[in-house]
Order: C-alpha cells, then sequence, then structure tokens
C-alpha cells in the first residue's frame, strides 16, 4: 500500500479532485478535509462512505484514504504533524501537548479507523467553516504570528470535532465487547505497545480466540497491512513524539514502547525514518530556536 509523508509541519490547499489521483494512500499525518463543492463516494481504511459538499472529516496518522467524485468535486486540505502541534518551546507545553494528542488520537482512532466522523450539530458546522476560511487566509498572508494563529486555529477545529466523535461517552469506551472484532484487537494492540510478549501472535490468538495461523491473515483483510508492519510503524510513530515532545532519553523510550534495549530503537527509528533518533532530536531543537 503506497504511503505519503509530510514535508513541513503544516500544510494548506484547495484543490480539485483530478489532484487527488494518486490516492488511496496511507499518510503519516493529521489532515482535515472541507468538501468545498461537488459530491461522491469518500474511502476509509478499504470503507466507502457518501460524502456532498460542506461535509468535514479528520484523518488520523496511518488511516488510509481516497475520493471517488460523482460531480465535479474540490476539497480544502489541512494537513498537520504532531510537530506542528508540539512546537511549544517549554518542557511543561510539551508535556500537554503530548498528553493532548495521546486523548485526541485514541478518540478519533477509535471512531474514526472503522466509523466515519459525523458532525451533526449545525453550529458546529457553521463555526468549522468559519475556522477554516480564517485559517486559509492566515496561511495565505503570511503575517506576522501566522504560525501561532494557525496553530490556535487548528486547535479550536480539534476541539470541535473532538466533541462531535466523543458525544456524551467517555474517551475510554466502557463496554469493549460490543465493538466490532479488529476494533478491539486494535484498541489491545495500542494499549500494550510497550509490552512486545502481549503483541505475539500466539497471545493475541489466545486473548480473541482466533487460531494461530488465522491471526495474520485476519489483520491483513480488515487493515490493508501485516500486523507486524502495522505494529512497527506505531511504535515508530510514538518515538517521534517521545522525541519531540518529551524529555526522556533513547534508553527511557526505548523500555517504554517495549524495545529490546537502546540498540533495537536506534535500528527500527533509522529504518523508517532515515536519521537516528538523536538527530531527529536534534532538527526538531534546532527547527524550534
Amino acid at each position: 500500500m503506497t504511503q505519503k509523508s509530510l514535508h513541513s509541519p503544516f500544510e494548506v490547499g484547495v484543490s480539485d479532485l483530478e489532484h487527488w489521483n494518486e490516492r488511496p494512500l496511507v499518510h503519516h499525518f493529521f489532515e482535515i478535509v472541507q468538501v468545498m463543492e461537488g459530491n461522491g463516494i469518500r474511502t476509509l481504511n478499504r470503507n466507502k462512505y457518501p460524502y456532498t459538499k460542506g461535509n468535514i472529516f479528520l484523518y488520523t496518522p496511518l488511516d488510509c484514504r481516497g475520493f471517488e467524485s460523482e460531480t465535479p468535486t474540490q476539497l480544502c486540505s489541512i494537513r498537520f504533524s504532531e510537530v506542528f502541534l508540539g512546537s511549544s518551546k517549554s518542557p511543561a507545553d510539551k508535556e500537554r501537548i503530548l498528553q493532548w494528542l495521546k486523548q485526541l488520537e485514541h478518540i478519533f482512532f477509535h471512531h474514526n479507523r472503522f466509523q466515519h466522523v459525523q458532525i451533526t450539530h449545525t453550529g458546529d458546522c457553521r463555526m468549522i467553516g468559519e475556522f477554516i476560511r480564517q485559517l486559509v487566509s492566515e496561511y495565505e498572508q503570511q503575517r506576522d504570528y501566522h504560525e501561532e494563529n494557525l496553530q490556535h486555529l487548528v486547535t479550536l477545529i480539534l476541539n470541535i470535532l473532538t466533541r462531535n466523535v466523543a458525544g456524551d461517552k467517555p474517551a475510554t469506551v466502557a463496554n469493549t465487547e460490543e465493538e466490532p472484532l479488529i476494533n478491539r484487537m486494535l484498541i489491545y494492540i495500542r494499549q500494550y505497545i510497550g509490552e512486545s510478549e502481549k503483541l505475539r501472535v500466539e497471545h493475541l490468538a489466545q486473548t480473541f480466540h482466533l487460531s494461530v495461523n488465522y491471526v495474520g491473515e485476519y489483520f491483513r483483510k480488515f487493515t490493508g497491512e501485516s500486523l507486524q508492519q502495522y505494529i512497527s510503524q506505531y511504535r515508530n510513530k510514538l518515538v517521534q513524539q517521545r522525541l519531540a515532545h518529551s524529555t526522556l532519553t533513547i534508553g527511557q523510550i526505548a523500555e517504554e514502547l517495549g524495545f529490546t534495549d537502546e540498540s533495537h530503537l536506534n535500528r527500527q527509528f533509522r529504518k523508517y525514518n532515515g536519521v537516528s533518533p538523536l538527530s531527529y532530536r536534534k532538527s526538531l531543537i534546532s527547527e524550534n530556536i
């Protein structure tokens, strides 16, 4: 499955659907999409949902996303990474952003990976639409303090989206037995990402009452990627977050996230990112100076 990364912490663009013909893709960043014109079908992790003018969607990292138009379609895309949201310089702000991102991602992952976000409140739709117009204007004009304003506007949009996703329910789901099996499996993997023994195929098979030989086939069938690929990519994303938003050492991150040792983390991180964890952290520091 083709994947794509963001070359800068923040991008905004309005384009016709013909510019999206390389999709569906797995993207390693958050993306808010507003349908400016048109209708058709959008793809989310191999599931299909109708879209119409005015719809607003949020995608999280590792979501596979795409669009198939039925009438001429124009989309406004707002793309951003954890680096953009976590560009605060103080340790306290970095930790606050890290915890906020983890909570936000859990809510959207749980609801958005196999279900689509539906903004039902008319006032919230209008508010998000206005914020998006302000955000595009701020991004295009590049006036003083535009980066801080962009960050603030994105945060406001996400807060509104989050309350529509969560509704009256808490961020964690009380009765996971009512969830589809693949949802429960994905939530379990993310919950125990730091405990490698619990992520072994044999343990997953026992936990979810599947045969050992069927676990990998089942996972790929519903996600489009292998179990180990998903675990490695998700763990790598968490390492990026820790490097960007915490003061933990490489060894402490390795221990927290279930790597064999610091050398194991270094090898895996370089495999996915092309640089060492230390170089990655230094580059983030230099960007924020």
